[in-house]
């Protein structure tokens, strides 16, 4: 079920009405909620439920056993590591494990066929295994009250809106929403309906017109000429950002609707000018997780430069395999650690010069910029890239047309006009949302007549010039 197709807003619909009207009833409204969103999880996969709960149900007993302090109780919470990440590993990762042993060894001379299994990879595993290991964690380092009721914790992993591609939502952050009566507050509707029609119209006029030109230039079977190497990169690149932060934005809009609040998980990141700033503002809620529970406990920046760079570097290694079983994400993770670690080494020499506000510190942040912006774009190619045969291809000269790959049909053409008016929109948007660090929106401080008619204005949008062909988000597959 999908956030952009009638079924879900039939399903959201329901959902609401029924939740309010048990609002001042916790224990009913939870479980009106979690039936929800196995439901709404049945709807990919029904058979991945068991899945879910026994999770649930390891971490909940996990958590009681724990007792902050006592190292004793340390054997629950590697019964819940081992039990999480060994999920997370075969559903994940066992054909690709399995993939490059074999490949290892005939390279050694072996010869034999490699064992596959046939796996079907549970949607959403990444996020709440994330999930319930930020509660096992934090109960063992004794940041988190126990919780003691089944319900409420099984509510919080299963969560519909962020259940299937995040944010990735801590224990720490949620539960006591979930214990706690839901006030209705006109204010807090008003901020979820302006997330939810926003983040559609990233989706269905942004990234899935955009979609439209990357899936040419990398779906191509022929050689690819290098300008249209580079419309076909910058093309995923807007397309990846719209397409996550559009998901995140409805997922959080649906979240106030009902009275519950996520955690932020983009704000702005294509305006940053350097890697450690950028992940501060992308995907925020793994990069806090990995930092908090992946980097720290390597050792963080309390050793050496040299180990931190190495922290910095297997945590974003791993990171970037958290992303899917593929080589292309593990080169992906490489390259963003060893822009961190360059950033560490080197960037922070000039943090302490103030930026001028003269033409010159102005340019100086421009150029910086376009410098980063590239980066940013180039890790995109590693990232959507289909083989590594394809990145070497991406990256080699060719005597080919300009525009070999990239056929100027109408449709690519009338996706490409389409999809770059509206991302000059979202510029618009997230340049007023730079300047306003505490807002949901850009249009909160407007008139309740003003704020309806922007609104309306990009349903009418979104209704004339979105693709709704039921294009799955990208971070599905993760």
């Amino acid at each position: 079920m999908l956030f952009n197709t009638f079924e879900y807003l039939v399903f959201f619909v329901a959902v609401y009405g029924v939740c309010w009207m048990l609002a001042r009833r916790v224990a009913l409204r939870n479980s009106f909620l979690l039936v929800a969103s196995y439901t709404f999880y049945a709807f990919w996969d029904w058979r991945f439920l068991a899945l879910i709960a026994g999770s649930t149900l390891i971490d909940f007993v996990c958590g009681l056993r724990i007792k902050p302090g006592d190292p004793t109780t340390k054997k629950w919470l590697w019964v819940s590591l081992v039990c999480n990440l060994g999920s997370l590993a075969f559903f994940k990762y066992f054909n690709f494990f399995i993939d490059s042993a074999y490949v290892l060894l005939r390279t050694l001379g072996f010869s034999g066929e490699p064992l596959y299994l046939s796996i079907i990879l549970p949607m959403g595993i990444s996020f709440y295994t994330f999930q319930t290991l930020s509660y096992t964690i934090d109960r063992y380092r004794g940041d988190l009250d126990r919780e003691t009721n089944l319900l409420n914790f099984a509510f919080f992993v299963s969560f519909f809106p962020q259940l299937v591609a995040g944010p990735i939502v801590r224990a720490s952050e949620f539960l006591s929403q979930a214990g706690a009566v839901t006030k209705f507050r006109w204010s807090e509707q008003a901020q979820g309906l302006q997330l939810v029609v926003w983040g559609l119209f990233k989706k269905a006029v942004v990234a899935d017109n955009f979609a439209v030109i990357a899936d040419e230039v990398f779906g191509a079977t022929g050689e690819v000429g290098y300008l249209a190497r580079l419309i076909g990169v910058y093309a995923f690149t807007i397309q990846i950002y719209c397409d996550f932060s559009g998901y995140t934005d409805i997922a959080r809009g649906c979240g106030k609707l009902l009275g519950f609040e996520l955690p932020q998980n983009f704000r702005m990141p294509y305006f940053t000018t350097n890697p450690a700033q950028f992940w501060r503002h992308w995907h925020m809620s793994l990069s806090g997780w990995l930092k908090d529970y992946l980097y720290i406990s390597l050792g963080g920046n309390r050793r050496t430069p040299r180990r931190t760079t190495i922290n910095l570097s297997l945590t974003m290694l791993l990171g970037g395999l958290w992303h899917g079983a593929a080589w292309n994400f593990v080169l992906w993770g490489a390259y963003q650690g060893g822009l961190l670690g360059i950033h560490r080494m080197w960037g922070n020499r000039n943090s302490s010069v103030s930026q001028s506000k003269s033409k010159r510190g102005r340019f100086q942040t421009l150029l910086t910029w376009l410098v980063w912006i590239n980066l940013v774009a180039f890790g995109w190619l590693l990232f959507r890239a289909i083989s590594f045969d394809q990145i070497v291809s991406f990256v080699s000269s060719t005597e080919v047309a300009a525009l070999a790959g990239l056929p100027l049909a109408q449709h690519v053409v009338l996706a490409g006009c389409l999809g770059l008016g509206g991302f000059i929109m979202v510029l618009i948007w997230d340049a007023f949302l730079w300047f306003k660090p505490n807002a949901e929106t850009p249009i909160l401080g407007l008139s309740p007549i003003a704020q309806a008619s922007i609104v309306f204005g990009l349903y009418v949008l979104t209704s004339l010039f979105g693709r709704f062909s039921a294009d799955e988000f990208i971070y599905f597959q993760f």
